[in-house]
Formats: C-alpha cells, sequence, structure tokens
C-alpha cells in the first residue's frame, strides 16, 4: 500500500518543496507549515487545507425509486448562508422530488435520469464559494415503465 501523503524527493533540488495528500480526507484539514534550513537561515511558508466533502446516504448502490440524500460538508470557518445544487450543469430546483435541507438533496424516488454528475456549491458569509462534485450511479432499469412486448404465437418472447 503507497502512503497517502508524499514528497517527492527529486523536486526538492528544483526548490519545490509540495506536499501531496492523496486520496484527501476531511480528517486533512487545517493549517500546514513547510520549513526549509538553507545557509543558515531558515524560510517557512504556511498553507491552510480546506477540505469540502459530498457523501451519499445510503452509500452505494443506489437502486432506482429508493429514497438516498446528498449531503455537502467543508472545513470553511464562516456561516453557511446559501447551499445550490446542480445537475449534470443545471441548476436544480427543489420541487416535490428534490428537497433541499441544512445544505443536503433529499431525492424521494430517484429513477435513471438523476444519475450523473452531481455539484453542490456553497456559499459563505465571508462571500467565499466553494463546490464540490459527485458522480452518481443509479442501479435500475434504463427504458419504458410498462414496455410492451409482442410476439407471434408459437414463437418465443425474450
Amino acid at each position: 500500500m503507497r502512503p497517502r501523503v508524499s514528497i517527492q524527493a527529486s523536486a526538492l533540488r528544483n526548490g519545490n518543496f509540495s506536499l501531496r495528500i492523496d486520496p484527501v480526507r476531511s480528517e486533512d484539514a487545517g493549517l500546514y507549515e513547510a520549513q526549509v534550513a538553507y545557509n543558515m537561515g531558515i524560510q517557512s511558508c504556511q498553507v491552510e487545507l480546506g477540505v469540502i466533502t459530498v457523501t451519499l446516504s445510503p452509500p452505494s448502490p443506489v437502486v432506482e425509486n429508493e429514497p438516498l440524500l446528498l449531503s455537502c460538508n467543508s472545513s470553511h470557518r464562516a456561516s453557511l448562508m446559501e447551499t445550490r445544487w446542480f445537475h449534470n450543469g443545471h441548476l436544480v430546483p427543489t420541487s416535490g422530488t428534490f428537497f433541499s435541507l441544512h445544505g443536503a438533496l433529499s431525492i424521494l424516488r430517484p429513477s435513471m435520469s438523476d444519475a450523473g454528475s452531481w455539484r453542490c456549491q456553497l456559499r459563505y458569509s465571508d462571500n467565499v464559494i466553494i463546490s464540490a462534485t459527485y458522480n452518481l450511479q443509479i442501479l435500475g432499469f434504463d427504458g419504458p415503465a410498462n414496455p410492451v412486448v409482442y410476439a407471434a404465437a408459437g414463437s418465443t418472447a425474450d
């Protein structure tokens, strides 16, 4: 198993002191500081890592017509003012099918057409806007709701 956190040793000689975290987790949020000792001096820099997560409940796989909840959370410290959801790039209005509560989106009867890219957009009191995407997969049948199959008498119907 490879480590989640790494520094590329070959890049250090070129002045690249980047820290790589893959995959990023919620608990990785916080303030990071790098210090480099060079010619009797110390150089340092700080960076704050913010993390945004989109979670699905119940976890995958989602079955058609079974309710689901997409939640969007961020480590940003300001007050959350607004949450907007987009499906395949289009703003999703809340309606009888899509219900928004405390930043989460409830889909009461998900269908195959609800599969795809879901993006939450969080707007905070300091006007910072953060977004993250979740690729939703739904198990079900893609076709007419009540298909009619005709077969000739004496033949096999598939």
